[in-house]
């Protein structure tokens, strides 16, 4: 791969900003669908991260799709593009979760819940822009994207 120096904060501020769309989606539905059904802590953050790679490459493929892509390249697309943000997105906001004393057995209608699914969402963002940055900044990541189309 060819290194495209200068990388900006700002395209890697907005690949994030699409990644946390697609991962909050999928965690959020997760969390209260496991929560909802009274799953255990364990199925439900297992639930809520397969959910946040749904969403998350669905809306890549979304995107992708429109360029003219057939579905197959579009998910290689959307699989080269978003792996690696959405893993360390789902690793951060979902460790900030459990750590929280009592997120995870909050009920839906709980300040608790809410809080802790928004601080861990904040937080993965957070941590999730500089590692776009060094990824888009080498041709990885979301810069597969911007060949078929912008954002």
């Amino acid at each position: 791969m060819t290194e495209q120096h200068g990388a900006s904060w700002g395209t890697a501020i907005q690949a994030t900003l699409h990644c946390l769309t697609g991962c909050a989606i999928g965690e959020v539905l997760g969390m209260v669908l496991g929560t909802a059904f009274g799953l255990h802590n364990a199925a439900t953050v297992v639930l809520s991260i397969a959910l946040a790679f749904v969403f998350g490459y669905g809306l890549t493929m979304r995107g992708v799709l429109r360029s003219g892509l057939g579905a197959a390249a579009a998910f290689k697309v959307a699989l080269a593009a978003d792996t690696v943000s959405i893993a360390v997105m789902e690793l951060i906001d979902n460790t900030v979760v459990v750590a929280i004393p009592g997120a995870m057995d909050a009920g839906l209608a709980s300040f608790l819940f809410w809080l802790a699914l928004v601080l861990s969402l904040a937080i993965a963002f957070v941590v999730t822009v500089p590692v776009n940055k060094w990824m888009i900044g080498r041709g990885l990541g979301h810069a597969k994207v911007h060949a078929h189309h912008q954002h």
